[in-house]
């Protein structure tokens, strides 16, 4: 017996502010792992240092996820630039490299 599935369609993909979630989910490993370190000797007698590495380790993930999102909201805003920029000119109708368009000319036969 096959379970039942409600087929729909996916609904379209969330777009908010990357960047800013990023850098606060970066400061927030930070300070976690600041706030731990008067701690250490405690968290190495119970066997818990792997918290405060833990914390260092998504604060430098962290700063990788901030480069990434970045240049890819660059690039995600350069090619919404560069696609309003084709759709104006295929509105104006003038040519993408600024040529002027002539009508083709029939061929002539050499063969007589």
């Amino acid at each position: 017996m096959a379970k039942w599935t409600p087929k729909h369609e996916a609904p379209e993909p969330l777009e908010g502010p990357v960047v800013p979630t990023i850098i606060g989910g970066t400061i927030l490993w930070f300070v976690l792992f600041v706030v731990q370190l008067p701690f250490y000797g405690w968290y190495e007698d119970h066997g818990h240092t792997w918290w405060v590495w833990t914390c260092l380790a998504g604060a430098g993930l962290g700063l990788i996820g901030i480069w990434y999102v970045k240049k890819r909201d660059t690039a995600i805003k350069r090619d919404a630039a560069r696609q309003a920029e084709t759709d104006a000119r295929a509105a104006s109708d003038t040519p993408v490299d600024g040529a002027t368009v002539e009508p083709a000319k029939p061929v002539e036969s050499e063969t007589p």
